[in-house]
């Protein structure tokens, strides 16, 4: 199977995936058509939209199977998705959560959700209409996006975020350590709830011996040898679930606070090490991962076991297939 990814790529996953689809027999790789700071490069073609377009008869004659990202396609007004389906190739779209996350319903579940990324409605349900007309799956990360597009599509599948963690030796805080590191790195701080949590580490100030270190605009591979000097992660703290700064957290072995809304908290593993904190509540989870050391550790250690079980690229590639043997 020569399986196409496009053509989004969303926290490095076009590339990941398709790493793991090939060493599990399938060719697979990944165009992208969104260029970040955060230079994702690994099976994927860089390129832009009007390549894509140019290029749609070609890349549909050579490839199996479409998995696209985003709610994007190789064309903006999805013409391309026609032409698959009369070819009777397979295809599938992923949504990722600022594509699909309608603004009144984000804040009916949580009051913390910012949707400020996320296109007007109107906009969000005249794509989901147009792409499930060809498409009729769709995968989500978790939970938290399903409610978004469950009433869209025939089925709708949830996959894990995927990491390599050859790519993640774990370092586990140290208890001993006078002088721990608190590390914060907002793509967007909007989204993150950054001014909530650097409000947090204000208050904290002065009552405990920690440096606080904000990280932005800094690429994939430089970032990653930052967070594992950290001995506690703040990630998303408004969102209501967690994202591939909280897992890549989890893999190097650091505990790691985010916000998963409590309805959702059943949808995931028993074991999920998350420390759970909104607005609300951060200073408290701060202070507590900072007052006791050797809980630092011990969920650190959790955090790795459960990226181990849950995140591994091997382990959702083959879910993915299965998925794909289904379709």
């Amino acid at each position: 199977m020569n399986i196409f990814h496009g053509t989004t790529e969303i926290a490095g996953q076009m590339g990941i995936l398709s790493s793991a689809l090939e060493k599990k027999g399938y060719k697979s790789l990944g165009y992208n058509t969104f260029h970040s700071y955060l230079g994702y490069k690994d099976y994927l073609v860089n390129t832009d939209e009007e390549f894509l377009e140019k290029n749609q008869d070609r890349l549909i004659e050579e490839h199996d199977l479409f998995h696209f990202h985003y709610n994007t396609t190789m064309c903006k007004q999805y013409s391309d998705l026609k032409k698959i389906y009369e070819k009777q190739k397979k295809m599938i779209m992923h949504h990722w959560g600022n594509d699909v996350r309608f603004h009144e319903m984000a804040k009916e579940k949580n009051p913390f959700a910012y949707t400020g990324d996320s296109p007007p409605n109107e906009i969000m349900h005249e794509r989901l209409t147009k792409v499930s007309a060809f498409i009729p799956e769709a995968i989500v990360q978790d939970y938290e996006v399903y409610e978004y597009v469950k009433d869209y599509y025939e089925k709708v599948h949830v996959l894990p975020i995927a990491i390599d963690l050859s790519q993640f030796k774990p370092s586990y805080p140290s208890k001993d350590k006078k002088v721990p590191l608190i590390l914060h790195a907002p793509t967007n701080p909007d989204f993150k709830g950054t001014e909530h949590v650097e409000a947090a580490i204000e208050k904290l100030r002065g009552r405990y011996e920690f440096t606080y270190r904000r990280i932005e605009k800094m690429n994939h591979v430089e970032v990653i040898s930052l967070y594992k000097e950290a001995d506690i992660i703040v990630d998303q703290i408004l969102c209501g679930s967690y994202g591939l700064l909280s897992v890549e957290s989890m893999a190097l072995g650091k505990p790691v606070v985010t916000f998963v809304r409590p309805d959702l908290v059943h949808t995931f593993p028993d074991t999920l090490p998350i420390v759970n904190a909104n607005p609300e509540t951060v200073h408290d989870a701060v202070e507590r991962l900072l007052k006791h050391p050797e809980l630092r550790e011990t969920i650190g250690r959790q955090g790795r076991q459960y990226a181990e079980s849950y995140h591994c690229k091997h382990v959702v590639v083959d879910e993915l297939i299965s998925i794909y043997k289904n379709l």
